[in-house]
């Protein structure tokens, strides 16, 4: 502790009403004796010594004036991980001319400057990078960050790897990234980095369920910077600007979170941005200086300062003072708020208290104040920054980037699930590393793709690599699992299935496929497997059997598609049938020495099964009969917006790009039909193959003992020789009537209704109204027919924008190619290139809809399709060598990594390796209240014997992110306007125990609970 340390404590104390003389006088006879003993090397702040003493958190915030308008400057940066340059150029600094931005100088220089005087404060949010600096610092440098971070002078703030987008990223993602920069944070830390306050400051829009996510964190309460602009205008006027948010109607009030909307989204006030990257002027206090200036800037900043103040209900406001990249230079922009705060202070009749601050300690002093807040229930979507400006088309940008993100999450889930029921050792750093890059791909910049297109071929560098990794740990640990070692076999990842292409099925006449379901119940699922040969025979490892077996051709547009090298030509279709519960199943293929007919196409007009009858029409558009259900049709149909293009120097000349979307014109545009269709028939799947036109097909599938119509397009490379940007979306036409309603997902989960040309907490002015109905989608897009009690759902394999334009409709935008910048900040056209031509673009949709007597079946199978697009059994395989398939007898058929089945409405979310052999499990509920009759009833489950590998010796229940035990979870109670007191989460949940050998697990709709398991293994 530092005599500069203990002077200010006494100077920040002695305004506090119950510190006694006595007590001011004790600090400073210590700090005269510490000077005493120490010399001048006392006064040196980067010579201080490293203390134990923990004063962080809420306990280290300034003391405010409650007489006085407190003005909480906080001093931040934020540091996009990829965007303009990629992760390494941001953090190392290199190519300055695209950006002069290098976190490792931020770093570096906030430490030093916070050494400088202990008054000061500093937050930081990215634990991607904080982490990448802290493994290239030194003991002396370490010591000094613990005793910064102990002393709340250096406070973490969101905590998670990357500050993740809220519109198109799964709520599985999220929690797993922020579980990860929290346990980077508590490994290295302690309790004093866990960060208490959500940060979202540059995210396009907020969700309800990311409010949610961070309320079952234990945060107490969250900041974000992007809010639209007329919803804006209307909580500066009426002062509601902070408020309640009431994020899940199935978890009530302990899902409610305090939220503050800034005034300046994120940046200092005008002209008062001290940084080496701004020209603004600096503080000048020398009276003989014909430059003096602390008069005037003073006069300035007190004006914003007030100004805003008047919009704000508490004597308290918050000034961000940093920006993108800030801080390089960290002295220069601490020397000048040194002043402001100093002489803005001292000024005589001062009826403000300037102070250094963060997010949290600024929450704390408006908790402090005792109001009442006003509540808001639906979310922050679309977002809007100007009447032209909808922030939608990101929702739908570089769709094969959010598809090999959602592609990731599988894998990474698979991987995880699979060292933890195996004991794998040797695999920890690829998991962790596996982990971060998963955490990266959530950033806002990310798999949103609003980055430059080298930083989006960076990012599926990164992803890619990993993934390459992860297909090992699969291997491994399929092979211990099932006695089959690397020497028999090296099993082996089939990364291209998107486009029908796989080596070891293509190159080989016998192999074997391993099917491994990382659900939490059984399921039965199509293997789709390319194949150069017509006939093949397909038996079963586990049991013996052969099931039906049916070739059909790959189409001629996925043959085409740049960059494929596959001569397969079909794809062999089977059954994988009742796959368990995080278990596996395994198949052997071999060629039939009988060479059969390539399959041809049937001379019939459609395709058909006791649920649909499919066919063409004359426009290329599908017409989709229902044989059950008499009242309901539908027709899926392809079109186009054409995107707009200006100068963007004012509002009606913005033009489309990578954030917003603005077509040209309201209506759609059509294409001609100048392709043409085939039908192919079997016994196990019937396939209507469409080409509309050269760069445009899809293929339709009715599968014979599955619901869904299965719709799998395939897009591009789009055409811009006649200088239009193309916006492509598929629409789905139906005879319900909806009145101007659909619903659309938050996150992948709570489902959230909207209606046409509306918003629920303003009165909406629309000058764009395609753009501003537009929505995320993540999971799922419904409409309904109250009247006739139908509702058709279009369950996605991706994030993308979506709407119901017109009554009866649903449409999801496919694929942009454009060809001018939309001038926020990228830089350049979303035109996007692979292999020397426009991106081609393949992706599926699974259409389910009617109507059902058992609400609670209908429902639990529209659960159970979601669940198969987010996470599907993975398939693995090997070449087989031996054809006598000796090899195989002495492989381990096992049935699951579950002793049990849980409940229909009970899903493992998480099941992976966590620290010195301990495990972490969440289990959540997955429906929401009232959803359906019996399946959203709370629900019990006995966790004890359920894992088939190990058994758990004792167990800990934490909060959602693993970062402290829910026992210590104590939020901030908040009352709103409702007299609706939040209540601290906990408070409904009692911890789970174990007793007499039963752990019983209560879970209620839309329940997460998170537990860290000490087990003890079995043999394999």
């Amino acid at each position: 502790m530092s005599f500069t340390y203990l002077i200010s404590r006494v100077s920040e104390e002695a305004s506090v009403p119950d510190m006694s003389n006595r007590e001011s006088l004790l600090l400073l006879s210590l700090a005269f004796a510490l000077l005493l003993v120490h010399g001048d090397a006392a006064r040196i702040p980067q010579q201080e010594s490293t203390t134990t003493t923990e004063n962080c958190g809420y306990k280290a915030c300034h003391a405010v004036d409650p007489s006085k308008l407190n003005i909480h400057l906080v001093a931040h940066t934020h540091d996009d991980v990829g965007w303009l340059k990629t992760v390494d150029q941001y953090y190392f600094g290199s190519r300055s001319m695209i950006q002069k931005a290098g976190v490792q100088y931020i770093i570096d220089s906030a430490v030093q400057a916070l050494l400088a005087d202990p008054n000061r404060r500093f937050i930081y949010v990215e634990t991607a990078f904080f982490w990448k600096w802290w493994l290239r610092q030194n003991e002396k440098v370490q010591a000094d960050v613990r005793m910064l971070i102990n002393e709340g002078r250096l406070e973490f703030i969101g905590g998670a790897w990357s500050m993740n987008d809220e519109a198109v990223t799964h709520y599985h993602s999220i929690i797993d990234q922020f579980t990860w920069g929290f346990r980077r944070l508590n490994d290295t830390f302690g309790s004093c980095a866990r960060p208490h306050i959500g940060w979202q400051i540059d995210p396009f829009g907020h969700s309800r369920e990311q409010a949610s996510l961070f309320a079952q964190m234990g945060f107490d309460g969250m900041l974000f910077g992007r809010i639209d602009y007329q919803d804006k205008a209307k909580r500066l006027r009426e002062k509601s600007m902070e408020f309640i948010w009431k994020s899940s109607p199935s978890l009530g009030q302990r899902a409610d979170l305090f939220t503050a909307a800034m005034f300046n989204t994120y940046s200092p006030p005008a002209g008062f941005c001290f940084d080496v990257l701004c020209a603004d002027e600096p503080m000048i206090d020398d009276p003989d200086s014909p430059d003096y200036n602390i008069d005037t800037r003073i006069e300035a900043f007190l004006k914003y300062a007030l100004g805003q103040a008047r919009q704000y209900r508490t004597n308290n406001i918050i000034l961000t003072m940093g920006g993108d990249f800030t801080y390089q230079y960290a002295e220069m922009y601490y020397t000048n708020l040194d002043k402001l705060i100093r002489y803005t202070n001292e000024r005589n009749g001062s009826t403000v208290n300037v102070l250094y601050s963060t997010p949290s300690c600024y929450l704390k002093a408006l908790h402090d104040e005792n109001l009442q807040w006003p509540t808001k229930s639906d979310d922050f979507f679309p977002y809007a920054s100007d009447p032209h400006a909808y922030w939608t088309g990101y929702f739908s940008s570089r769709p094969t980037v959010k598809y090999f993100e959602r592609m990731g999450n599988n894998m990474l889930q698979a991987s995880k699930q699979l060292v933890a029921l195996t004991d794998l050792k040797n695999h920890d750093k690829q998991l962790e590393h596996f982990r971060e890059a998963m955490g990266v791909m959530q950033h806002h910049d990310a798999v949103t793709g609003t980055e430059k297109q080298f930083v989006a071929d960076d990012y599926a560098r990164i992803l890619y690599d990993n993934m390459h990794h992860a297909g090992d740990i699969m291997s491994e640990a399929i092979g211990k699992w099932s006695g089959m070692t690397q020497d028999d076999a090296k099993i082996f990842t089939c990364l291209e299935l998107n486009i029908s292409s796989c080596a070891f099925s293509e190159e080989s006449d016998m192999f074997m496929i391993t099917v491994y379901n990382p659900q939490s119940r059984p399921v039965s699922t199509y293997v789709r497997i390319p194949v150069e040969g017509n006939s093949y025979a397909v038996r079963s490892l586990n049991d013996g059997v052969y099931p039906a077996v049916q070739i059909v051709p790959i189409p001629q547009s996925v043959q085409n598609i740049p960059g494929r090298m596959s001569k397969a030509q079909n794809e062999l279709v089977f059954r994988a049938t009742n796959i368990p519960a995080l278990g596996l199943v395994s198949y052997v293929i071999a060629k039939s020495k009988t060479l059969e007919d390539t399959p041809q196409a049937e001379p019939t007009s459609f395709i058909s099964n006791e649920l649909y009858n499919i066919s063409v029409n004359d426009d290329g558009n599908v017409i989709v009969h229902y044989n059950k259900q008499k009242n309901m049709n539908f027709v899926q149909s392809f079109h186009y917006y054409e995107g707009a293009e200006g100068n963007n120097k004012v509002f009606e000349n913005r033009s489309s790009g990578a954030y917003i979307f603005r077509p040209k014109n309201a209506s759609v545009n059509n294409f001609d039909y100048t392709g043409t269709y085939q039908i192919y028939k079997g016994p196990v799947v019937e396939e209507l193959h469409l080409t509309v036109n050269e760069w445009m097909s899809q293929v339709v599938r009715i599968y014979s003992e599955e619901e869904q119509v299965e719709f799998n397009w395939l897009i591009g490379p789009i055409p811009v020789k006649d200088k239009i940007g193309k916006e492509i979306i598929t629409k789905y036409s139906s005879n319900l009537k909806t009145d101007g309603e659909f619903y659309t997902d938050s996150n992948g989960r709570e489902m959230l209704k909207r209606v046409r040309n509306y918003r629920p907490t303003w009165d909406l002015e629309l000058h764009e109204p395609v753009a501003g109905n537009y929505y995320p989608v993540t999971n799922k897009i419904v409409i309904k027919d109250e009247e006739k009690q139908l509702k058709l759902n279009v369950l996605t394999d991706r994030a993308q924008g979506g709407s119901s334009m017109d009554d009866g409709s649903i449409e999801l935008m496919l694929h942009r190619r454009l060809l001018k910048d939309d001038a926020f900040g990228v830089g350049e056209a979303l035109n996007e290139s692979a292999y020397g031509e426009g991106l081609v673009v393949r992706g599926t949709h699974y259409l389910f809809g009617g109507g059902s007597k058992n609400l609670d079946e209908f429902v639990l199978k529209e659960k159970e399709l979601t669940l198969k697009l987010a996470l599907h059994p993975w398939i693995l395989g090997a070449p087989v060598t031996n054809n006598s398939e000796d090899m195989y007898s002495t492989y381990r058929t096992f049935t699951s990594g579950l002793n049990k089945l849980l409940p229909l409405n009970v899903h493992i979310l998480t099941l992976e390796p966590w620290k010195d052999g301990t495990i972490l499990l969440r289990l959540e509920h997955l429906f929401e209240a009232g959803e359906a009759q019996q399946m959203s009833q709370p629900v019990e489950v006995n966790i004890q014997d359920l894992f088939s590998t190990f058994s758990i010796l004792s167990i800990e229940e934490t909060a959602l992110g693993a970062n402290q035990r829910l026992s210590d979870m104590n939020r901030m109670k908040w009352e709103a306007e409702t007299n609706d007191v939040l209540q601290e989460a906990e408070e409904n949940v009692q911890p789970v125990q174990i007793q007499d050998n039963v752990t019983n697990v209560l879970l209620k709709p839309m329940e997460i609970r998170t537990f860290i398991l000490t087990v003890k293994r079995k043999p394999l």
